[in-house]
């Protein structure tokens, strides 16, 4: 877990690429505080700067990046971890090797395969290889994105990095709003797709590779992976794919606690997370667990933690649980979470995330964690809405009036369903609608609300659940879920790592029938995942079929008692700050402000005014640290 960057330029000298370079690494030195180191090479298509800042945790002694061959002076610089290089070093066995880390068996994988050798990696990477007998410098980043990269043009030359802010300072742009998203931000409370809120920042996709082509200074993106929902279920019964399941399942896990340092786990109460903790302790008796608490009983989830650990006794007699407890006053944090993140997410996670983040990087440098099994096997209440609008025509009388009583919000679901998968992904959940849009933004809403390069790839007749969980994971997971997760991790030094997004689990889980993931006649989402692991034993009945609840605060409790809020916060609700930055409609925020109320308001709520409020304390938060203040 590290951070990389790079600029490529005719115009910059040797000693100038370096120091740019060098303050790239500065600024984003808290994701690699152990070291740091740049490489400059120079050819006749201009020069070349790579920089390199390192967290150790595998490979101590020998791990250091960029990674050159001698043989033919490609280089590689890599953030992240390729789990199974283990497995893979055989194949390059013959190959000159300086160092006994994962990355340098990616880069001779590449110099035996080519930019196919992407296919054949199993991890969290986002990196670069320089090849100079090809003049050609390789982005790439893995599967589902766990790890970020983005990449910027401007006079200077090209750059890249693991972070946004490190770009400017590479090529000196300067700061402006990618206007068209911000209708997508609003709806959506992130910003799906290649391009980002700020207009000159780009991603490179998740599944994807850019080549740079040095001599004529031009670039093109491709994907090598993508998630595709098989439209045939595979021929499989319940207790083999329970089998299967559980089988990839431990091997994810076991490839991912490979590390030289001390690991630790993060545990919630829910099914995922205390899987992947039950399974580590296995061989890491002694694991240190880290849970997020909170004084407001509905939010906190330590006694199903405690029961859990409890029945579980003899598992964990030796692993260490400490709670982060998470108060009123992380609002006071909101504004350095924000600027952390970079991009603007409005979501409730940030906040619990961000403490036990820092609870854990007091004692390990990594942690693993359970995210990814809610996308990719329908673990979240809008996938069972989805089955249960899908199949509500075809259900007897007593079974519609069943289905009604356990999804209120069902009639008004299929009163505005959409035909079109990408309306009917966000109907459930969406933030603002078009009114509310306008009244917000004025005229901003002339574009189309979801773009077209976050589209997963859909033949059209993929059950609507299947298409929701396409969507999920092509664009949710990678630009919310795990940006968010490693944004915040990073801000405390810390690696998180996510067994459930093995690829390999991915792509069963695509496979398997409708119902082993939904089942509305059990009223169970990610049905496989909890049958699997009450079968093995790895998790008691009560903990494998929890129902999910949504990792968030108390959003309503703390904005609707206006004044215990931060001044920060105060300010864009009740202060100038909204109108003097002349983007949205400060008396609509006012009204928002006023709005907020926590009647029948709880953690399974999707969408409420305190969201709503949420989402622009949040923007503006984000347009003051980015947009205005100085120093980027």
């Amino acid at each position: 877990m590290c951070g990389v960057s790079g600029i490529i330029s005719e115009s910059l000298s040797a000693d100038g690429l370096r120091r740019r370079v060098g303050k790239m690494g500065e600024i984003q030195g808290h994701r690699g505080p152990d070291d740091r180191d740049a490489y400059v090479h120079e050819g006749p298509w201009g020069r070349m700067g790579l920089g390199f800042v390192r967290l150790a945790i595998l490979d101590l002694d020998t791990g250091m990046q960029p990674i050159r061959c001698p043989a033919d002076d490609t280089v590689i610089l890599c953030n992240g971890q390729i789990y199974n290089y283990v497995e893979l070093r055989p194949q390059v066995a013959d190959a000159p090797f300086v160092s006994r880390g994962d990355v340098e068996v990616a880069l001779h994988l590449y110099r035996k395969k080519g930019i196919s050798f992407l296919n054949e990696l199993n991890g969290m990477y986002a990196g670069a290889i320089f090849d100079p007998g090809k003049r050609k410098l390789f982005l790439f980043r893995d599967r589902f994105g766990i790890k970020p990269l983005y990449y910027a043009a401007g006079p200077d030359g090209f750059a890249f990095s693991s972070e946004i802010k490190p770009l400017y300072q590479a090529l000196d742009l300067e700061c402006r709003i990618n206007e068209a998203r911000l209708p997508t931000y609003f709806v959506y409370r992130y910003v799906p797709g290649s391009q980002t809120l700020f207009r000159h920042i780009m991603r490179v996709p998740p599944g994807a590779y850019m080549e740079f082509d040095l001599d004529e200074k031009t670039f093109s993106v491709h994907r090598y992976w993508n998630y595709h929902v098989f439209r045939k279920d595979a021929p499989i019964g319940l207790n083999a794919a329970a089998q299967g399941f559980y089988d990839l399942f431990q091997d994810a896990v076991r490839i991912r606690l490979r590390a030289d340092v001390e690991l630790g786990s993060f545990i919630s109460g829910g099914i995922d997370s205390s899987a992947v903790a039950a399974a580590a302790v296995e061989s890491h008796p002694d694991m240190r667990m880290y849970t997020a608490t909170f004084d407001e009983p509905k939010y906190d989830e330590l006694p199903e933690v405690q029961r859990f650990l409890k029945f579980h006794a003899a598992s964990f007699s030796g692993a260490r649980l400490h709670p982060a407890a998470c108060g009123r006053d992380m609002l006071q944090r909101l504004p350095g979470i924000v600027r952390a993140i970079e991009e603007p997410i409005s979501l409730g996670t940030i906040l619990p995330t961000d403490r036990i983040c820092e609870a854990a990087a007091r004692d390990v440098k990594a942690v693993l964690t359970g995210e990814g099994a809610d996308e990719i096997f329908a673990g979240y209440r809008k996938f069972m809405l989805e089955m249960a609008a899908a199949e509500y025509s075809s259900l007897s009388p007593r079974l519609q009036q069943k289905v009604q009583q356990r999804y209120p919000e069902l009639e008004g679901f299929l009163a505005l369903r959409s035909a079109n998968p990408a309306e009917r992904y966000i109907q459930s959940e969406a933030l603002f609608g078009g009114d509310e849009l306008n009244r917000l933004l004025g005229s901003r809403t002339e574009e189309p609300v979801f773009p077209e390069d976050a589209m997963p790839e859909l033949s059209g007749d993929e059950h609507p659940v299947n298409s929701a969980i396409a969507f999920e994971s092509r664009c949710r997971l990678p630009d919310y879920v795990v940006l968010r997760l490693d944004k915040l991790s990073m801000r405390h030094s810390l690696e998180t790592r996510t067994p459930l997004l093995d690829y390999r689990l991915a792509e069963f889980a695509a496979k398997l029938p409708l119902s082993m993931k939904v089942n509305l006649a059990l009223d169970r989402e990610k049905f496989i995942c909890g049958y699997a692991f009450a079968k093995y034993g790895l998790l008691d009945a009560k903990t494998a079929f929890r129902k999910k609840q949504p990792f968030t605060f108390p959003m309503a409790n703390w904005l609707s008692d206006t004044a215990r809020l931060p001044e920060a916060i105060r300010e864009v609700l009740f202060g100038d700050l909204v109108k003097r930055q002349n983007v949205i409609n400060p008396g609509f925020v006012r009204e928002l402000a006023d709005s907020v109320t926590v009647a029948e308001i709880g953690p399974q709520t999707l969408v409420s005014q305190a969201d709503r409020l949420f989402s622009v304390i949040v923007f503006t938060l984000w347009y003051q640290a980015f947009m205005r203040d100085t120093g980027i």
